[in-house]
């Protein structure tokens, strides 16, 4: 499958990476590092990446203005499904591609590679740029060491296996970037994001079945002077927290009128309630777009009525 999404890139002079709304550093990783390396082997073709950007992954690199384009290829990257694609009119496009790790939830695109045992969608892409003549460079491979690295939270999710061990240490051996500035760029933050990650674990509502949960309202935002993705972001942060199995952060929009709920877990899977709720994402790490706190509150009953199915079943497996 490669081959074949190789031949496509090497078929079309203009190419257009996207992927889905709501950027994170690995998406942001993966269509960059794959924009870079087209550029790096084909120097003749244009290849913009692009979609709505964020001012807290600025340091990952710029993305490019979508010109008119004509019998253009596009290429989507850790996207499972049409309606999250990013700033894209699917009817300009002569061919398609999907790259993604996430579980299949619909095809959209003529060539569909999809490999949900993967850490990251730049364990993808470096796996694309091995078995092909896509070039790479230090700065290439940094990039994707970082989108990997955000999307496994530093190796510690079971999508990372030797495979993806093997792959780092190629990259590593073969493009020399310093680890040390990757990891800089990743967790290097502000105190008011410090501080309202105290504030989180000071006031967040953890259930008897082991669901924790906030509500960060827009007051609080304005208060800690951080934006809603960076608030969001902060889900991350709680992992191995004894009394919780199951965690989200419900995030006030103001602009896009939305409530941002971002769920991990360390138990059951979580996927197919998001998907209930028209979200989505990966067993044990979703997100989910909704309407108001009223709604939020539904899917945190259902995300508590889970756990309380799963503790009980745990405890009768004993």
């Amino acid at each position: 499958m490669f081959k074949k999404i190789y031949k496509k890139i090497e078929e079309f002079d203009t190419i257009v990476i996207a992927r889905h709304v709501g950027v994170d550093p690995d998406a942001l990783a993966s269509q960059l590092a794959l924009r870079d390396s087209i550029k790096l082997t084909f120097p003749n073709k244009k290849v913009m990446a692009i979609g709505t950007g964020s001012a807290k992954f600025f340091h990952i690199g710029r993305l490019d203005r979508l010109e008119k384009v004509n019998n253009a290829l596009l290429i989507v990257v850790d996207t499972p499904d049409k309606r999250r694609v990013d700033s894209v009119d699917f009817s300009q496009f002569a061919y398609t591609i999907k790259i993604d790790h996430h579980p299949f939830v619909e095809e959209f695109c003529n060539i569909e590679y999809i490999e949900d045992t993967a850490s990251s969608a730049c364990e993808i892409i470096m796996n694309l740029i091995l078995n092909t003549d896509l070039q790479c460079d230090s700065s290439i491979a940094s990039t994707l060491y970082l989108g990997l690295t955000s999307d496994s939270n530093r190796f510690l999710f079971d999508s990372c296996t030797s495979n993806t061990f093997g792959l780092v240490s190629i990259f590593l051996d073969r493009y020399n970037f310093e680890l040390s500035e990757v990891y800089r760029k990743l967790y290097m933050r502000p105190m008011n994001e410090v501080r309202l990650e105290g504030y989180i674990a000071l006031n967040m509502n953890v259930t008897k079945n082991g669901l924790g949960y906030i509500q960060i309202t827009d007051e609080v935002i304005k208060q800690f002077e951080v934006d809603s993705a960076s608030a969001g972001n902060m889900v991350n942060n709680f992992n191995f927290i004894n009394e919780m199995l199951v965690w989200a952060t419900l995030t006030e929009d103001i602009k896009n009128d939305q409530i941002r709920v971002s769920i991990r877990s360390r138990g059951p899977e979580i996927n197919q309630i998001a998907e209930k709720f028209n979200g989505g994402g990966h067993k044990f790490a979703s997100g989910v777009k909704l309407k108001n706190f009223d709604e939020a509150m539904l899917l945190m009953k259902e995300l508590d009525n889970l756990l309380e199915e799963y503790n009980k079943n745990i405890s009768e497996a004993k």
